[in-house]
C-alpha cells in the first residue's frame, strides 16, 4: 500500500522488498540500499511494535550515522489522532550517509499490549 501511495504521489519506487525477521537481514539491506544504490529515502513498514521479533528500530539505529528522533515523534503524534495506542509504536528514523531511513508501523497498534504480555500473537 505504501508503494502505491508513493507512486500515486509521483515518487519513483526503486525497490520493494519483504524481509525475514531479525536485525541482520534488515541491516544488510539498509546498508546495500544506502551505500550501493544510494537511495535518497528508505521507508520500512512493520517491526516497530512490542513483540520480541519487532526489531526494525534496532536495525535502523545499528546502521544509522545519526538519529532523527523528531520523525518518529511526529508520526506517533499524528497517529494519536486516530488511536491512543499510537504511543506503543517504536518508530524511529536515521540517516546513513546521504540516505534518510524512516520506520513506519506495519499493523494497527490496537493489539500492542497483548503482544507484549503474550496474550495475543502477531
Amino acid at each position: 500500500m505504501v508503494k502505491e501511495l508513493l507512486e500515486q504521489a509521483g515518487y519513483d519506487v526503486l525497490e520493494a522488498l519483504v524481509l525475514p525477521d531479525g536485525i541482520e537481514p534488515l541491516a544488510a539491506e539498509l546498508c546495500r540500499l544506502a551505500d550501493q544504490r544510494q537511495i535518497n529515502l528508505i521507508l520500512t513498514t512493520g517491526g516497530t511494535g512490542l513483540s520480541p521479533r519487532d526489531l526494525t528500530p534496532e536495525a535502523t539505529k545499528k546502521v544509522s550515522d545519526r538519529e532523527v528522533p523528531g520523525i518518529g515523534e511526529a508520526l506517533r503524534a499524528y497517529s494519536m489522532r486516530f488511536t491512543d495506542r499510537a504511543m506503543l509504536s517504536r518508530q524511529t528514523a536515521g540517516i546513513r550517509k546521504r540516505t534518510l531511513i524512516v520506520n513506519l508501523p506495519g499493523s494497527p497498534l490496537s493489539h500492542g499490549l497483548g503482544i507484549l504480555r503474550g496474550t495475543q500473537t502477531d
